[in-house]
């Protein structure tokens, strides 16, 4: 059997002209990267974005380690409309390098639901990344130099919240001390890095509609605080013009394809579980614009990207999604179920009925907290057997809700041919769309909303840090933006080994910080790291290259 690479390997990709015209969009928008991506003009949207398609948001379960196969799902969708005669374009987030050499690996779909050049996505692509990175670490060295050239704003250096970022697991840089070359080496102080999907400037270009909307964003990012502990922003520094510079290509979406030609837009990347998990509002606009169904993701389970999409992504862009699907396998279930992962290539219905409680409350959230249209995707592996998958289907006609077995891993978009009708028949339905919350409640009262509604829980609990924190910033007149809640991702509460659909807790809310460039306040939970690190052993040790510049080993 082939490997994800190899498969990706084995198709030659079609010259990125034609995939532009597949998608309506004229040569002269075409920036190329190569044969194979290309940026499109940002002039596009403005002069041809009138077009608006139906929008399909792809999310997922509770992750484990047996894997769910969102994005796998998403792309063979995007494929299997367009197999039943629908105009069908993809929007996806960039892959960060983290992962990448860490231990999710590669961000590109798998086996013949992939987007390609499957390698150039997975590492530097068109350097949008780097960009971001470049963006936010010339923010903090001009922190830096205004604080050691005699620092005119009186920033105090105890209360510098941005943080330098790199993309890449690497938890040695999660705090240092810098500054300590001596007298012409900076000001000692405590500093940190997190990683680039995590840096206030990723949510910013993702949210950013246009260059001087990113401008404007990227000044009013809060930088730290005086002394007397007024706000300094990257304005206040004149940091936002160059950091405009920097990032002006790469504000251009990404346009690429996937294994069978369908337009795929890939753009932006951050987490999910430390940021709000959305590609770009310029992708998902592009996309809206090409097709007449866009079909985009959001990271990880329901309860963490679906919910960022919704409150914060849908009402920033004013989009209204037309339906969406929920990925599951019966792997995953059963170890929601307390199944070992090395069991679960066996018949267990009693573990596979007590994890459904975790699909049910999402298909619950999605239909009953957002009023959405949902239908359920099993992305279908060879053990599952007929009477696992007859106790899914059963479980979710009793929530009225339809099942799909999906086989876009193994079958491409032939195997997403009758999850693309379900899909289009649920965009002809009612849509009741709501949010979670609405932006006249406290930061309090917007938390507990999420915790209660969404994740199940009884309700938030705030340290005293957190509570001087939320106070701070309804002084300084942020409590009117919505949330992001940065929590685990292995389950609904903020402890990973709650699996299932845990009742009865609470969330401790750790710290609460505004990301005022973003246009949202950050709540931090648990113990989510803001810059992961590397398994004892990391991806990176299986990839290698040969002396014809082939790689192999990325996932």
């Amino acid at each position: 059997m082939m490997t994800d690479i190899e498969i990706a390997q084995s198709v030659k990709p079609k010259n990125i002209y034609e995939i532009a015209q597949t998608a309506g969009i004229d040569e002269k928008y075409i920036e190329p990267y190569g044969r194979a991506k290309a940026k499109i003009s940002l002039s596009f949207l403005s002069e041809c974005g009138s077009r608006q398609g139906k929008l399909v948001l792809v999310t997922a379960i509770t992750p484990t380690p047996a894997g769910e196969g969102k994005t796998t799902t998403t792309i063979g969708l995007g494929d299997g409309l367009r197999r039943i005669g629908k105009k069908a374009v993809l929007a996806l987030r960039e892959p960060s390098l983290g992962p990448v050499f860490g231990i999710k690996g590669g961000a590109t779909g798998g086996g013949y639901a992939q987007v390609i050049p499957m390698e150039d996505i997975n590492l530097h692509f068109t350097g949008d990344f780097h960009a971001i990175g470049a963006a936010n670490n010339l923010l903090a060295a001009m922190v830096d130099n205004h604080i050691y050239q005699g620092n005119a704003l009186g920033i105090d250096p105890k209360k510098i919240t941005l943080r330098r970022c790199v993309d890449m697991n690497d938890r040695q840089l999660r705090s240092v001390i810098d500054g300590i070359g001596g007298m012409t080496g900076g000001v000692p102080r405590e500093d940190g890095y997190d990683i680039t999907v995590a840096s206030e400037v990723m949510a910013v270009f993702c949210l950013a509609t246009s260059i001087s909307d990113l401008k404007k964003r990227l000044s009013d990012i809060i930088v730290g605080y005086t002394y007397d502990d007024r706000p300094v922003t990257a304005g206040d520094l004149k940091a936002a013009g160059a950091m405009t510079a920097l990032l002006k290509d790469a504000l251009a979406p990404n346009l690429v394809q996937t294994l069978e030609g369908t337009p795929a837009i890939i753009h932006g990347g951050p987490f999910a579980n430390i940021a709000h998990g959305c590609n770009s509002v310029i992708a998902t606009k592009t996309a809206l614009a090409t097709s007449d169904y866009a079909v985009t993701e959001a990271g990880f389970g329901a309860d963490l990207g679906a919910e960022k999409f919704f409150d914060i992504k849908c009402r920033a862009a004013g989009f209204t999604p037309s339906a969406v699907v929920v990925v599951a396998t019966v792997r995953a279930l059963k170890m929601h179920g307390g199944m070992a992962k090395t069991d679960l290539a066996k018949e267990n219905l009693t573990a596979l009925k007590n994890g459904m409680p975790n699909l049910l409350r999402h298909v619950s959230n999605i239909k009953n907290v957002y009023g959405l249209p949902c239908v359920v995707a099993v992305n279908r592996f060879p053990t599952d057997t007929e009477s696992e998958l007859e106790l899914v289907t059963g479980e979710c006609k009793k929530l009225g809700v339809n099942t799909v077995l999906s086989e876009v891993w193994a079958k491409g978009g032939e195997g997403g041919e009758e999850l693309a009708r379900e899909v289009v028949r649920l965009c002809e339905e009612e849509n009741r769309f709501e949010f979670a919350y609405g932006l006249d409640c406290t930061i309090k009262e917007k938390l507990e909303q999420i915790v209660k509604k969404v994740y199940g829980g009884d309700g938030i609990v705030l340290t005293p840090n957190a509570e001087k924190q939320i106070k701070k910033l309804e002084a300084l007149g942020f409590d009117k933006l919505p949330v992001c809640v940065a929590k685990t991702q292995y389950s609904f509460s903020d402890d990973p080994q709650k699996l299932g659909a845990p009742e009865h807790f609470s969330v401790t809310v750790k710290n609460v910080k505004v990301s005022a460039g973003a246009g949202f306040i950050v709540a931090l939970t648990g113990d989510v790291m803001t810059m992961p690190g590397l398994p004892k052993v990391p991806a990176a040790e299986n990839i290698d290259v040969d002396e014809n510049g082939r790689i192999t080993g990325l996932f």
